[in-house]
């Protein structure tokens, strides 16, 4: 199986010393941008993080409608939209919007959204859980009527008095194809089991809200095993996506070694609202040893697309060359290949 790559861009900005990425304007632009870069080096994927309330990235389709008008190739998509947040069916007219201006490139990821700065932030867009439900429970609710509105479900009736009958309507546009890309960002092996069971396809998060004292890679490919077999219940009549994140910075400069010095983090465990969780480490160093570790990191074995977040304040040009130094020295280790080296593979198989 070749993998796929994309880089996932949290978007940060500051005015601050150092920061190539001052402001808003310079990350949506910025961004834009890194797309460009990266499908000339044949990276596969260009993702977003969406939060609000921060310094970060929020309204991804603008966004991803301009890399989309930018681009001809690369995916475009997110990781992940916070469901808490939206409205569903307006979600759903501007995500078929944005994939047919992306002729069906969009790979969006949703979820119930991570820890964030905001107390009860989407409360302040309008939206509560309601008595006796969770904030888990108002996401999944969103997203399955999200799922069928793109699908093409009837979500609303015709006034009888304008058009003679009732009947039901669907929102429009609609994308075809774009319900086999939504892909639900899970921090469990339970909410990875349920997204099978909706027919998502898998993003596989960097922050695992449980921890068994497993290595982060096997605790994240035992759920995306979980998640196989929960997909092979249900006749969805497709294989399914799994991707999952890694933090990658290969240092082959001074300038690189000042930045990240020249080893890099193991797991992290604590507590993440009242839950012990897990995070993925960081790797740092030269990049053929990235390359040998990434090689034997068992979930990325299981994963089928790798994204690699990127330091985005450092600006579209070192950001670039990350990339470039990846798509050489470390996703070949991995069973990347570029999409034309792939195609000509495939071809010959």
């Amino acid at each position: 199986m070749t993998k796929k790559i994309g880089f996932l861009s949290f978007g940060h900005w500051q005015d601050a010393p150092g920061s190539r990425t001052r402001s808003a304007a310079d990350a949506l632009h910025q961004t834009i941008e890194l797309a460009e870069a990266a499908e000339e080096l044949g990276v596969d994927g260009a993702y977003v993080r969406v939060h609000h309330f921060e310094r970060q990235l929020a309204s991804p389709f603008p966004l991803l409608s301009a890399i989309a008008a930018r681009t001809r190739r690369i995916e475009i998509g997110t990781g992940v939209i916070d469901m808490r947040y939206e409205n569903p069916l307006y979600m759903a007219e501007e995500a078929a919007a944005t994939d047919l201006i992306a002729g069906g490139r969009l790979q969006l990821g949703v979820s119930r959204g991570s820890p964030e700065i905001a107390l009860n932030g989407a409360e302040s867009f309008g939206y509560r859980p309601g008595d006796g439900r969770t904030a888990a429970d108002l996401a999944r609710a969103k997203t399955e009527l999200f799922l069928a509105a793109i699908d093409g479900a009837a979500v609303a009736t015709t006034d009888p008095q304008r058009a003679g009958v009732r009947a039901g309507l669907a929102i429009q546009p609609q994308a075809p194809g774009l319900r086999e890309r939504i892909w639900w960002g899970s921090g469990t092996r339970g909410t990875a089991v349920w997204a099978a069971e909706q027919g998502m396809n898998l993003q596989s998060s960097t922050l695992l809200s449980e921890d068994t004292g497993e290595p982060f890679d096997r605790l994240q490919a035992e759920q995306i095993r979980a998640y196989r077999a929960a997909w092979a219940e249900h006749e969805h009549g497709r294989r399914p996506r799994i991707s999952v994140s890694r933090s990658v910075l290969p240092v082959t400069s001074e300038l690189d070694r000042r930045y990240f010095g020249t080893r890099g983090e193991g797991d992290q465990v604590g507590l993440l609202e009242g839950v012990r969780a897990r995070f993925g480490r960081t790797y740092v160093g030269e990049p053929d040893a990235i390359a040998a570790e990434l090689a034997a990191d068992e979930a990325v074995r299981e994963a089928d697309t790798v994204l690699f977040t990127v330091p985005n304040q450092l600006g579209v040009e070192y950001n670039a060359r990350i990339l470039e130094t990846i798509t050489r020295h470390v996703a070949p280790a991995i069973g990347w290949a570029p999409a034309t080296a792939a195609a000509s593979s495939e071809l010959t198989m």
